[in-house]
């Protein structure tokens, strides 16, 4: 079973969650758990793990103690080896959760063209993908190895050195379809429209290849 651990806050746009969850599902068993109202999910009979997007920052855990369930989560699915996706938050909950770094920066909001390692994460991914983001990760964690990187972003994603762990700063679930909603909630600029060469949906399929679930 593929469990979607969705970390958007509950008065979050819940169309990242939902967007996602409908990309990993399609025609595979699985679930959406939410971890800030359901706290932490159980992990029998689950297989894989994508861990969302979410406006939160992994540095609030102070106001948000949903987050310190998230970091002690990703030890687990590490220590027991669970094929696991981080996205964009889960980029950044996965590397703080091992001892990496995140930080507080710049908006991002656009695609931007990105170098990405050669990986099976990473087949039939083009190198221009949408971003929409304000915390980085500036250290990776313990293990983590740098796959991807960008002019204004040198770890854009990572994997783990032996554990079948892998996060991407990006959204793979972001189309053209959801850019009226992300531009009216987050801003987009008007010159960043042509999707017709983004293919970060396939980092999803990949993943799932990778965990033996298609």
């Amino acid at each position: 079973m593929l469990l979607v651990c969705d970390t958007m806050v509950p008065d979050g746009p819940s169309y990242f969650t939902d967007a996602l969850s409908a990309l990993a599902l399609d025609g595979r068993e699985g679930a959406v758990h939410s971890l800030p109202r359901d706290g932490l999910p159980t992990l029998s009979d689950v297989d894989a793990v994508v861990v969302t997007g979410s406006t939160a920052g992994v540095y609030e855990a102070d106001e948000r103690p949903w987050i310190a369930d998230g970091k002690r989560l990703v030890r687990e699915l590490v220590a027991r080896e669970v094929p696991t996706l981080g996205v964009c938050f889960g980029h950044q909950l996965v590397n703080d959760a091992l001892g990496g770094t995140v930080e507080a920066g710049d908006q991002k909001r656009g695609l931007v063209d990105v170098e990405l390692a050669d990986d099976p994460m990473f087949e039939s991914v083009s190198n221009h993908i949408p971003m929409v983001h304000g915390d980085y990760v500036v250290e990776p964690g313990d293990r983590m190895e740098t796959i991807g990187s960008a002019d204004y972003y040198d770890h854009l994603a990572t994997r783990h050195e032996s554990a079948p762990v892998w996060t991407v700063q990006y959204h793979p679930e972001f189309t053209d379809a959801l850019l009226d909603r992300i531009a009216d909630d987050f801003g987009w600029p008007d010159d960043a429209r042509d999707f017709h060469d983004v293919t970060a949906a396939r980092t999803v399929d990949n993943f799932a290849a990778l965990a033996g679930l298609d």
